[in-house]
């Protein structure tokens, strides 16, 4: 039986990550966690009985426990509500599906309770990975990912204990805007960059991928996550998203995963690793795939990516800008208040204008954060 903790819980991967509780019946959820979605949570929390709930805003938290008052389950909110589930004692896996910074601190909490970390909350490793691969070493804590690149990455390195990387080849679908111009990208709306022809994820996940932020969120994660210098990471496209990631050893072999674009594969390889269980769902169909190919990202149309190596080369605190500016500028794109190119112009000037901390704490880290914040609120 495992037992497991889930930040999230509303989400993509969060409700993936219940469909194989439903699956496979030998999961036990502890804690759920949810952003404002009370009416989902509310379902999950008859449907899988956790000990503990926790929502962002009081207020839901009170009528959340109003609608679940005839069930033995606690009820808590905020940040502390985050940390309660993280560390909930009975669970031995945490997997930390928000999105954003507001996952850094339950992850530390929970390393440091020593659970084993399902990791699909990029921005933790992104801004604070200087901090948490040494924690991970302090307290024996292992981090499994289930990001589909990293985790291809981690199957492809199975097996290699002790031989040398030479690249790690991070894959990418292109998005919804592959080969489209800079001129083209003028005009697109909300509506279009969430049509991601592979995958479905939400929507934050989905506006990144159209700009290719996500790919350099990505690349930074890889760094921290196996240790690798930036220049042995490589991005390719590849459109049909079949091969997930790729390992290229000293000897020139490389090692690919490759199924079919299904999120609950990696997150079900995280929590059961290092063992494989069987899983519903379509297989990967040589034939009627026919052909794979490969392509060059375009980091002058789509300069997300590009601003993500130069923030990852910088170091310090410029991955927690690139971040943080990349958050706000996404959400104003999804309210319909900046052009979809303004994303990567805001990204950019806060990468100028904003302070550098050459080794910033976890303090420092968050206040950074809020500069960025009040930054673009200034000027926007």
């Amino acid at each position: 039986m495992k037992h497991i903790a889930i930040l999230g819980s509303t989400g993509s991967i969060g409700t993936q990550t219940l469909d194989i509780v439903r699956e496979q019946k030998d999961i036990r959820v502890w804690a759920l966690t949810a952003g404002k979605n009370i009416r989902l949570l509310e379902r999950q929390i008859r449907e899988f009985r956790p000990k503990l709930a926790a929502v962002w805003e009081e207020a839901d938290a009170a009528q959340l426990r109003a609608n679940v008052r005839d069930l033995p389950v606690q009820i808590v909110s905020g940040m502390d509500g985050l940390l309660a589930a993280a560390v909930i004692p009975e669970s031995e896996i945490l997997v930390t599906a928000v999105v954003g910074m507001i996952g850094l601190r339950p992850t530390v909490a929970a390393i440091r309770a020593k659970k084993t970390i399902a990791l699909a909350n990029k921005e933790t490793l992104v801004t604070a990975g200087h901090l948490i691969m040494p924690l991970t070493k302090e307290y024996g804590v292992s981090i499994l990912p289930v990001d589909s690149e990293h985790s291809a990455i981690f199957q492809s390195l199975n097996g290699e204990t002790g031989n040398k990387i030479h690249k790690i080849l991070l894959t990418a679908s292109g998005g919804p805007f592959r080969g489209k111009t800079r001129a083209e990208l003028e005009h697109m709306q909300v509506e279009d960059a969430l049509k991601h022809p592979n995958w479905s994820m939400g929507r934050k996940i989905t506006i990144d991928s159209a700009t290719m932020v996500n790919k350099g969120l990505e690349v930074m994660e890889a760094k921290w996550l196996f240790g690798t210098q930036l220049d042995q990471i490589q991005v390719v496209v590849q459109p049909q998203s079949v091969i997930h990631s790729m390992v290229e050893y000293e000897d020139g072999s490389i090692m690919a995963q490759l199924g079919t674009p299904d999120m609950r594969l990696p997150i079900q390889y995280a929590l059961y690793y290092p063992k494989r269980k069987p899983l519903s769902g379509q297989r990967l169909d040589f034939f009627a795939l026919g052909s794979i190919s490969f392509e060059k990202p375009d980091l002058q149309t789509f300069g997300g990516l590009r601003l993500a190596y130069e923030a990852a080369g910088r170091g310090g605190n410029m991955p927690v800008i690139f971040n943080a500016a990349n958050e706000r500028a996404v959400a104003r794109f999804l309210d319909k208040k900046i052009k979809f190119l303004e994303i990567t112009q805001i990204i950019n000037e806060c990468m100028i204008h904003c302070a550098y901390i050459e080794h910033p704490n976890l303090d420092e880290i968050l206040e950074t954060e809020q500069a960025v914040y009040e930054w673009i609120e200034s000027r926007w």
